[in-house]
């Protein structure tokens, strides 16, 4: 039998929504450019047949994988920080109190069979299904180091589809790419059993949150910072042009601000 873990404490989530623990709805899922119609996380089935629940074993573990998107480029404050003048520009590496904004924490205990999917075992299990679409995508081989990537997702999505087709299985255990000792769990629709202990909203004082924001590097603005920002649109602001610019130069996309 591969490889597999039990949660044996009661698991973590946070998702917007006073019921955390409820799939997001399918008519938020696209399809990409590989034809997988999926909401874009990294175990999503490809095929659109079932949906998929992140958690983590530690508070710490969900705060991290939520909010690592909002990590400052380290390139991009060295260009704000070269621009002579007053620093009128959205500061960056901080939350918005607005993020807090109907968002809540769900804690369960979660029952069933998680693929362990970092092991040697699974790895060797996986490549014979995955190496041919890793050469085709530009990838040398299939290893771990491919399953922890978040550039080819397409890759561990057909993973967790593998996992699933398996029928043993109810989800998948892996570790966080922002540190090992923080353990997360991929759950597929059909297949989990949750049992709901508590649930309550996320404050922007939980010593936990405070304990994230600084392995991310990130701060939550106080009243003062929060008064400027609001008075202040970003479209007036230096900073969104100067992230207009640098998208104009690149060909891509305007940052959502």
């Amino acid at each position: 039998m591969l490889e597999h873990r039990t949660p044996q404490d009661p698991l973590y989530r946070i998702a917007r929504g006073t019921n955390p623990w409820a799939f997001t709805d399918w008519s938020r899922a696209s399809t990409d450019s590989y034809g997988a119609h999926t909401f874009g996380n990294r175990f999503d089935d490809p095929a659109g047949e079932y949906r998929v629940l992140y958690v983590s074993s530690q508070l710490l573990s969900c705060y991290v994988e939520t909010l690592a998107k909002f990590r400052p480029d380290p390139k991009l404050k060295d260009e704000l920080a070269a621009i002579k003048g007053e620093d009128d520009f959205q500061p960056i590496g901080y939350i918005s109190t607005d993020w807090f904004n109907d968002r809540y924490i769900g804690r369960a205990r979660v029952k069933g069979r998680y693929a362990d999917l970092y092991t040697a075992e699974w790895v060797s299990q996986l490549r014979p299904h995955l190496q041919p679409e890793c050469i085709e995508l530009g990838l040398p081989d299939f290893d771990l180091s491919v399953l922890m990537q978040a550039q080819k997702r397409i890759i561990t999505q057909m993973a967790s589809n593998y996992v699933n087709g398996i029928g043993s299985f109810d989800g998948i255990y892996y570790a966080s790419r922002y540190g090992r000792d923080l353990e997360n769990w991929a759950l597929f629709e059909f297949r989990t059993e949750i049992h709901p202990i508590e649930i309550h909203g996320v404050s922007p004082n939980d010593p936990v949150l405070l304990e994230a924001l600084d392995i991310l590097q990130l701060q939550v603005p106080g009243p003062d910072k929060e008064r400027s920002k609001r008075e202040e649109s970003p479209e007036r602001s230096g900073f969104f042009w100067v992230i207009r610019l640098k998208d104009l130069i690149l060909g891509k996309k305007s940052h959502e601000l």
